[in-house]
């Protein structure tokens, strides 16, 4: 199952773009013999003053097409790390061939495109930037693929 991360604005090098591109590197390593992956990053950045409807259009176009859609949303639902495993096992299991994970700009996922989403998914109740969201949703998938093949990278 390949795994999408799409995202409104760019991250410059530095260390964000480091930790992302490592747990990239981590996720598609031990995700491999668990039939998850590859991740990849779609990046995109509409003109700033087209608002969020343009993100969402944008964001749209990014994905590939019979994606399961999970909206990054701070009303969404939070699992606990071997929860979030399990969820990703599950959609695996189910035959799903691609999930996408969506992060908003600074105001957000637009309405219709949380609506449209198969799940929405929350890391905690903080708000935090949006590069950070990145970097965190990196961490967690590797964590998950970890969980998943039995790693002793996650402790109880």
């Amino acid at each position: 199952m390949k795994l999408h991360i799409a995202a409104v604005g760019r991250i410059r090098p530095g260390p964000e773009r480091t930790l992302i591109d490592d747990y990239t590197a981590r996720f598609d390593r031990s995700g491999r013999p668990l039939s998850l992956g590859p991740l990849s990053e779609h990046e995109v950045e509409p003109r700033k003053s087209t608002g969020i409807e343009a993100e969402a259009d944008a964001l749209r176009r990014a994905l590939p097409d019979d994606t399961l859609l999970c909206v990054l949303d701070e009303r969404g639902k939070t699992h606990t790390s071997p929860e979030f495993a399990q969820l990703l096992a599950g959609w695996r299991d189910e035959g799903r061939s691609s999930v996408s994970f969506v992060i908003g700009g600074a105001d957000g996922v637009h309405p219709d495109l949380r609506r449209a989403a198969h799940h929405r998914l929350s890391l905690g109740r903080m708000v935090w930037p949006h590069i950070l969201a990145r970097v965190m949703l990196a961490e967690q998938l590797y964590r998950a693929a970890s969980i998943l093949a039995g790693s002793p990278y996650h402790r109880d």
